[in-house]
């Protein structure tokens, strides 16, 4: 398969069946779109919109500078895709029971997601931003969080025992969720 840089918009298109068209794509939005394997191929400066990848297999799958605005990414292991200049961006998104287990999150957002039961065990979030998103019985496990505004983030619990917590920003008023573990009445 050949690459395709050229601005384009790809629309309303069923992609169940893998049929891509290209290995690379640069510079494109998919609006409206149903995705179940994006295995083996390349996206730069790429944007989905209103996307289904609901589940979608991202095998040896390149990620570089990848907006998801209003997708739903259920179930996503985004820890299959190449972690070379790995960066996304999710914006408005319902990814719930994802995983990114192990990635090096330099440079990526997070902003206003529903983030239920997301896997982050020994995943680097030192260097990402995380804006209102809800991260109920989310799993910090060997986390790297030093140096992360935790303050607009939402149902977190985090055991800083075992995670890298280190310059952590978070509010007086959410420091329970740090002491969880130890059945504190903290008044």
């Amino acid at each position: 398969m050949a690459s395709q840089t050229k601005l384009q918009v790809i629309s309303q298109r069923d992609f169940s069946n893998k049929n891509f068209e290209f290995d690379e794509y640069t510079n494109y939005e998919f609006e409206n779109c149903t995705i179940t394997d994006i295995s083996n191929i390349g996206f730069s400066q790429c944007t989905f919109t209103s996307c289904n990848l609901s589940n979608c297999k991202l095998h040896a799958s390149k990620l570089q500078n990848v907006t998801f605005r209003n997708c739903k990414l259920i179930g996503v292991n985004f820890y299959q895709a190449k972690d070379f200049a790995f960066e996304i961006h999710l914006e408005n998104c319902l990814t719930d029971y994802a995983s990114f287990d192990s990635k090096k999150l330099n440079s990526s957002t997070f902003k206003h997601c529903k983030m239920h039961e997301v896997n982050f065990s020994n995943a680097d979030l030192s260097k990402c931003r995380f804006l209102n998103c809800d991260v109920q019985e989310s799993v910090f496990n060997h986390t790297n969080l030093s140096g992360l505004d935790l303050t607009s983030m939402q149902n977190f619990l985090i055991d800083p025992e075992i995670n890298i917590t280190k310059y952590a920003k978070i509010n007086a008023y959410d420091l329970e969720r740090l002491l969880n573990k130890y059945e504190l009445n903290i008044q």
